[in-house]
């Protein structure tokens, strides 16, 4: 555990994900944690991340922005799915940088959530990337036989909580 995940709640992995399962030999792997209402994550874009020489792709960056995002909801309990993702990329990232990640609901409307992420270096206030997203829930997709059905233990990110219907 790193030091600015020390006190916060790890989210579980769930399967083959691409940015956080550890099912997935070519995922990136990340560990989240919650705490009061928000989603973080520390970590370093590797080599495979690469886009421009010696920095991250902008579609790693906004793929890690918007599990944060995607987590931040789950985590307040709405099972959704992203609709939109609106990224601004303000500063080169660099690979082999440890970098962090926040994210936390903006808004829920009935079906609809928006949420925000940024991605920064540690100890800057100052964003390389921001995100917003609006994620909306699809009655459905999530339940068992559902085209995105869920494993057991996903569920745990939105802990009691039925998929929206």
């Amino acid at each position: 555990m790193t030091e600015a995940a020390a006190g916060r709640e790890r989210l579980p992995y769930h399967g083959p994900c691409f940015i956080c399962g550890p099912d997935n030999p070519e995922g990136m792997g990340l560990d989240w944690y919650a705490e009061e209402g928000r989603v973080f994550t520390t970590f370093r874009f590797a080599e495979a991340q690469q886009g421009p020489r010696n920095h991250a792709h902008g579609g790693a960056a906004a793929a890690v922005l918007d599990e944060a995002m995607g987590a931040a909801v789950w985590r307040a309990g709405h099972q959704v799915l992203a609709a939109n993702l609106n990224v601004d990329f303000r500063a080169p990232v660099p690979l082999g940088v440890e970098v962090q990640v926040e994210a936390w609901v903006a808004e829920v409307t009935g079906r609809k959530a928006r949420a925000v992420a940024r991605l920064t270096l540690p100890g800057s206030e100052q964003p390389l990337v921001e995100a917003t997203g609006l994620f909306v829930a699809v009655p459905g997709f999530f339940a068992p036989g559902g085209a995105g059905a869920i494993a057991p233990d996903a569920r745990s990110w939105a802990p009691d909580t039925e998929p929206d219907a």
